[in-house]
């Protein structure tokens, strides 16, 4: 009976004259434009209203829609439901009060099916969207790192995608017999390499430990041995000629054009490639993912995922939060999961949603989060916009050859260390 009441209460709340008639609750949902869209959302309101005759869904978004909502969340106007994409810390937002607890919410009923809420959600994903041991932002569609080849090239010249960093070695040496570049990478924004290759390293080096220490600054830990092994790895490839020649200065779509045109047969990305770079694929040109080598005798874990959640929430201001989260718990229904899976070919949070039908570019980063024993997640890119700046600036001075392997780790250290003793900046750490 309490949900029946609470779904009165949605209803009836914007009506002067009680319930009935006319009566609308307008609902508003403001989403991300990036490359999935936001026309899945807008039909999937239409449905909705469908449902509930009394419910008015207006779903709105841009490639900056971070920008709008800033304002509107300062003045205590937000929207009931936002997805606000990579330009706004989310976690910021939780410790301003901005952003409403979904605890008892996970606990309640799904959109359909038996159990909670909570239950629908792939725990390990469901989990990075917590802070204190509370339950603030929720996952949906979600991308998985790692790094692309072509099947068909690979096959042509009888290659294997390496597993380990011994194996990518001798790999690369193959491959510039062949007169192609063995990787190149996205110059002009670092973070791919560092998603794709330091951090990953520093973690099949020194364990889970050695990046979470990372990026919750403990002290010495960008200059640890694992940070420094990484680092030296990437300026080995660097110095060994295994990267395009000229990829610091590429944009992501260049560097991706360049893998994609057989200039280069390996490149770090995300499980977005396909799609962003669909109207310019060559004719016959296929992507397929393998998980970043590992370091052979590493403390890591060899089946460690490396994922980005695309995070949902509900402002504490919203004027109609039941609905909204009603109208979410909809959105991420199975149903509506596989669906978005099978249209926008990426994969979802939601337990099953990547059961049935596939593409086939996603078969196997599906299979390595789902038998992977460690999902983790870069966090401190959000948290400390300054220092991941510096971060990357050092890590392009490196690759540039201005300084060494060891200088990158005290560059990073020192600007760790600046945050840590810096009052007014606030401290965020990993598990709570």
């Amino acid at each position: 009976m309490k949900s029946f009441f609470a779904a009165a209460a949605i209803l009836c709340s914007l009506a002067q004259t009680g319930c009935g008639g006319s009566a609308k609750t307008d609902l508003e949902v403001a989403a991300f434009k990036g490359g999935y869209g936001i026309d899945f959302y807008e039909q999937a309101a239409k449905e909705f209203e469908q449902k509930h005759p009394n419910l008015k869904i207006k779903v709105w978004g841009n490639p900056r829609v971070w920008s709008q909502l800033e304002p509107r969340l300062v003045a205590g106007d937000p929207p009931d439901l936002m997805f606000p994409g990579w330009g706004m810390d989310h976690w910021a937002l939780v410790e301003e009060g901005q952003i409403l607890q979904l605890d008892d919410a996970l606990n309640g009923k799904p959109f359909e099916g038996n159990g909670s809420w909570r239950d629908t959600f792939d725990p390990a994903l469901l989990a990075l969207g917590k802070s204190d041991g509370k339950q603030w932002v929720l996952p949906y569609y979600y991308n998985v790192y790692g790094w692309w080849y072509d099947p068909g090239v690979f096959q042509k010249n009888g290659w294997t995608p390496p597993k380990t960093f011994d194996e990518l070695l001798a790999l690369c040496g193959k491959i510039k017999a062949k007169g192609i570049a063995p990787i190149t990478f996205q110059g002009q924004y670092p973070y791919y390499m560092l998603d794709g290759m330091l951090l990953p390293w520093a973690l099949s080096i020194g364990g889970i430990e050695a990046v979470r220490d990372a990026q919750n600054l403990v002290p010495g830990a960008w200059k640890s041995d694992a940070m420094l092994q990484a680092a030296k790895m990437i300026d080995r490839l660097n110095k060994e000629g295994d990267f395009q020649k000229g990829a610091v200065a590429l944009s992501h779509t260049e560097s991706q054009s360049e893998f994609l045109n057989g200039k280069a047969a390996m490149i770090p990305c995300g499980t977005w490639l396909e799609s962003e770079m669909k109207n310019n694929m060559p004719p016959g040109a296929k992507v397929r993912f393998f998980l970043t080598p590992v370091v052979k005798g590493g403390k890591g874990d060899p089946s460690a995922v490396l994922i980005g959640i695309e995070p949902w929430m509900v402002p504490k201001d919203a004027k109609h939060p039941d609905a909204a989260i009603d109208f979410f718990k909809y959105m991420t229904s199975l149903t509506k999961a596989k669906q978005f899976v099978r249209e926008k070919g990426t994969l979802t949070a939601i337990k099953g949603s990547d059961s049935e039908s596939l593409p086939e570019t996603l078969a196997e980063p599906a299979r390595c989060v789902r038998e992977s024993k460690t999902v983790w997640s870069v966090e401190y890119r959000n948290w400390y916009k300054d220092f991941d700046k510096e971060i990357q600036n050092a890590l392009t001075a490196m690759l540039n050859n201005e300084i060494t392997p060891e200088q990158f780790c005290e560059r990073a250290e020192k600007k760790a260390e600046e945050v840590r003793n810096d009052p007014n900046i606030k401290k965020h750490k990993l598990g709570g």
